[in-house]
């Protein structure tokens, strides 16, 4: 017998139409009980428990998180800010990007920019100083920004 033998990583398990089932589930309320989630998905409170607790290990699930209106916290000036970056720095100026607070997503994109950030303010003073700091981040070449007017659907893809 051979000690050295590597070990080959075990395989993902597949995912299941229960998996699905149980998914919907929860983006529909992440904060039922596995009592109730069972009882929704029609199996026991074991068989959904371990099959939320093998989404998580497999990082299908990623967490569980409250939805907030922003807009009834005063944000309500929603903007999408494309980014055009030089010297192949983009990663640099995208994490500098995503610490500011207000910004709620960053993305590499294709097309005419590199980047496009979504943010949230409470009033353009805000948003208008937020677009001068990036504007001064050493390899942004520009910028354009647009205003959200309405938002029409912003929700988790049902599976």
């Amino acid at each position: 017998m051979e000690e050295n033998k590597q070990r080959e990583s075990p395989e993902k398990r597949e995912i299941r139409e229960l998996d699905i089932r149980i998914l919907n589930i929860l983006l529909e309320d992440s904060r039922l009980s596995y009592r109730q989630l069972a009882k929704k998905a029609g199996v026991s409170v074991a068989t959904a428990m371990n099959h939320v607790k093998g989404l998580e290990k497999e990082g299908v699930i990623k967490g569980y998180t409250a939805t907030v209106n922003y807009d009834r916290l005063g944000f309500d000036i929603d903007v999408i800010v494309s980014v055009k970056v030089s010297k192949g720095k983009l990663f640099a100026v995208e994490n500098r990007i995503a610490a500011i607070p207000n910004v709620v997503e960053v993305y590499d994109v294709t097309g005419d920019f590199d980047c496009v950030v979504v943010a949230k303010f409470k009033n353009r003073r805000l948003l208008d100083n937020f677009l001068k700091k990036i504007q001064t981040f050493e390899f942004v070449e520009r910028t354009s920004t647009v205003m959200i007017l309405n938002t029409i659907k912003n929700s988790q893809m049902r599976l």
